[in-house]
């Protein structure tokens, strides 16, 4: 498949569009430090559009509160890379696209803004399914290294971000 993404990331887009499918299931994105990329990859993919309804690229603060409803006090108790936030965001995705699985990304794709808590590299990520009780948080923390490059961060957000799409993932 021909694609302006590296192979690995196009591969696993394919996938997730594919086994998406199969499963009947509407994915939304929410994303923030990825900047769109995990939207740009499943629309790479010819047919993506029976799997993709909804992207949000919501990069800053007032975009996660606007577009996705996250509460100012979660943004401001926790910081916006935090599980808390990444979860908002998804569940935010999912009421708002009536998807039935939201992914949300957050965090530090350098080179700069880290601190001591959250370093360079530091990615939040949710998933929030559909009939799922809001208050069992599927969230998940990586640290990618803050000697990686902002390219290198935000590819393996992606890479991380599409397997959570996979129908067999939390």
């Amino acid at each position: 498949m021909d694609s302006v993404l590296p192979s690995e990331i196009a591969e696993l887009a394919a996938r997730v569009v594919a086994e998406n499918k199969a499963a009947g299931r509407m994915v939304a994105i929410a994303e923030s430090c990825t900047g769109g990329l995990v939207a740009a990859a499943l629309t790479e993919v010819p047919g993506s559009s029976a799997v993709l309804g909804y992207g949000y690229v919501t990069y800053s603060n007032d975009a996660k509160m606007k577009m996705l409803g996250v509460n100012e006090d979660i943004i401001d108790t926790f910081g916006a890379v935090s599980v808390a936030v990444a979860w908002a965001m998804a569940q935010g995705a999912l009421k708002k696209s009536g998807a039935d699985v939201a992914v949300a990304i957050s965090g530090v794709a350098g080179p700069d803004g880290g601190s001591a808590n959250k370093p360079i590299g530091t990615v939040v990520f949710a998933v929030a399914l559909k009939g799922q009780n809001p208050e069992d948080v599927v969230g998940d923390r990586k640290s990618y290294g803050s000697d990686k490059s902002r390219a290198d961060i935000r590819a393996f957000a992606t890479l991380h971000a599409l397997e959570l799409l996979l129908p067999s993932a939390p």
